[in-house]
């Protein structure tokens, strides 16, 4: 019998049973009254007699002149009640602790009701569970910033910098918190094991860093809507969208002639961060074609709304081909000034070798190690190799002067000393800048396939170079050190991109046929998914087209819809 009926039937036994109790216990005794004591006054025999009927005793007389044994029954049987309750109520709170069905609900507050007990609090997520939902949240909130930021920049013309103030700052802070979790991600990721619950804690300051990045955001998007008004101003906004389309056709015309002329100078290695920058500025520009007609074409039927998301998507195309094609130009010009930086820098780290010369020699006892010999030779081979690729006209500037710097780098450490650090920390600057900027212009117009260990590597490269340029006045050999760990970050994440980028294949056909909104097709939508600029629409056939993604958080930014009318 459940306890729920238990508890029914002692409580119906305990009514039925109550109020018969005292008429149970009276009876024949020196405590029963029955009619024929009861005194009655005299009359004369002759007078008739009326019988008068008896009245027995109810509440008051019986209370009298009961006994204490009478409560015995009704105490035992609320005390029974009260045993089969609580022994309920354990079993239920021990079989609710133990449960192992999935979904399982306890009773009460134990399950988050109201009901008895005190609240358990939820089981802790899995580590690995756990660390897949920070790289999730760290990618979101990434692309939030990066998104914000462009759209920003897209209308800074339009509105002034002081009616973008308070979003700017909204973007800066979410910034800073995304940074900040890529730190510790970062820490997670390096040399240094942690006890699972440091890595415990770190992974949740992720979320929460990554949360409140993305809610500072979300809380401008109404604002920013109110700012923009998009629906009302798409005809100006789309206007401005083709003036700033139509300024960027030359530069991807210059920038294609830039990069023959780079590819005729220099080798593979020298092109090889922006190769293919040309072509995809090619795609952005057809994809902003397409969007700004669609726009066009919405306006003209009267769907402003629809009209303001081709509108934001053909922004952040025109956008994005800016920023490959000064990719290219940049390029260049790293490459002009590598070329510059490099006479110095060799004769500084051959001067080095040089000095060193004497740990060549075979040490006496107790005299210096193989490891400095070691590398006082890889450093004298690094250093002829350039020599050589110099005086054969074709080399990779930015290239050697990597290894330049490292060679000279390596040959004052060999020596104990670092009197070269103030001449060779200006050429690490540089290349680490230049890895820098070609592994952030990728990961920026690669971002929907950039995992989070390469956006956590691009992150950390910053924070070293930024770091370098805090040292270079006080402690030149730490900047220098700083520099070169900043290029060797960024050449790693880039790397990694590129892996990503791999395995991620061509999104051209992202959104399906049924997912293509009229008018665009799959011309430049691959482009368009792989830079982040919309969103996969559905691949379920329900014809739900690419999600632009505008200023706001995980939470807003998909607030414009689908490239799709209904």
């Amino acid at each position: 019998m459940t306890r729920r009926a238990s508890v029914a039937l002692l409580s119906a036994l305990v009514t039925v049973c109550w109020p018969l109790m005292p008429a149970a216990s009276a009876g024949p005794g020196p405590h029963a009254a029955s009619p024929a004591s009861t005194t009655m006054p005299a009359t004369p025999p002759t007078a008739p007699i009326t019988r008068v009927p008896p009245v027995v005793p109810f509440a008051v007389p019986a209370a009298a002149h009961s006994s204490g044994g009478d409560l015995i029954l009704p105490v035992a049987l609320v005390g029974v009640v009260g045993v089969v309750t609580t022994y309920g109520y354990t079993k239920r709170r021990r079989r609710t602790a133990t449960r192992t069905t999935p979904g399982g609900k306890g009773w009460g507050a134990a399950a988050g009701g109201a009901g008895w007990g005190t609240p358990r609090e939820p089981p802790a997520a899995p580590l690995d569970t756990l660390g897949h939902r920070t790289r999730r949240a760290l990618i979101a909130a990434d692309d939030a910033v990066r998104t914000s930021r462009e759209e920003l920049d897209a209308v800074t013309a339009r509105f002034g910098a002081a009616a973008l103030e308070p979003f700017a700052e909204a973007v800066v802070f979410a910034r800073d918190e995304v940074t900040a979790a890529f730190g510790l991600r970062q820490q997670l990721d390096d040399d240094v094991p942690e006890d699972d619950a440091s890595r415990r804690a770190l992974l949740d300051e992720i979320l929460r860093r990554c949360t409140a990045a993305g809610a500072r955001l979300d809380t401008q998007a109404t604002a920013f809507d109110r700012l923009r008004d998009r629906e009302r101003t798409a005809p100006g906004a789309l206007a401005d969208a083709e003036r700033a389309f139509r300024a960027r056709t030359g530069p991807v015309a210059s920038a294609q002639t830039e990069l023959a002329a780079l590819r005729a100078r220099y080798p593979a290695s020298a092109t090889a961060p922006v190769c293919d920058h040309v072509e995809q500025a090619k795609d952005r520009l057809v994809f902003a074609t397409l969007t700004v007609n669609q726009a066009h074409q919405c306006l003209d039927e009267g769907d402003p709304a629809a009209a303001a998301g081709y509108v934001r998507a053909a922004e952040s195309a025109v956008g994005q081909t800016a920023l490959l094609t000064e990719a290219v130009e940049r390029r260049a010009a790293e490459l002009a000034a590598a070329e510059a930086e490099l006479p110095g820098a060799l004769t500084a780290s051959e001067a080095a070798l040089a000095e060193a010369g004497p740990l060549l020699r075979e040490p006496p006892d107790g005299g210096p190690s193989a490891d400095p010999r070691g590398r006082v030779r890889r450093a004298a081979a690094a250093l002829a190799e350039v020599r050589t690729e110099v005086a054969s006209g074709r080399y990779d500037p930015l290239d050697a002067l990597r290894r330049v710097v490292a060679a000279g780098a390596a040959l004052d450490q060999a020596a104990g000393t670092a009197p070269r650090a103030h001449a060779l920390l200006g050429p690490a600057t540089l290349t680490a800048r230049a890895a820098l900027g070609a592994a952030d212009s990728y990961v920026t117009t690669h971002r929907g396939a950039a995992g989070a260990e390469a956006r956590t590597r691009l992150a950390e490269a910053r924070r070293r170079l930024d770091l370098s340029g805090q040292l270079a006045a006080t402690a030149p050999q730490s900047a220098l050190i700083e520099a070169q760990q900043a290029e060797r970050f960024a050449r790693l994440a880039r790397d990694l991109a590129e892996q990503d980028v791999r395995r991620y294949g061509n999104p051209a056909g992202l959104g399906g046929t049924a997912g293509s909104p009229a008018g665009i097709g799959r011309a430049g939508l691959g482009g368009a998914v792989l830079g982040g600029i919309v969103l996969p629409g559905s691949k379920d056939g329900t014809g739900t087209g690419p999600v632009v993604v505008a200023y706001g958080g995980e939470t807003t930014r998909r607030r414009l819809g689908p490239l799709s009318r209904s």
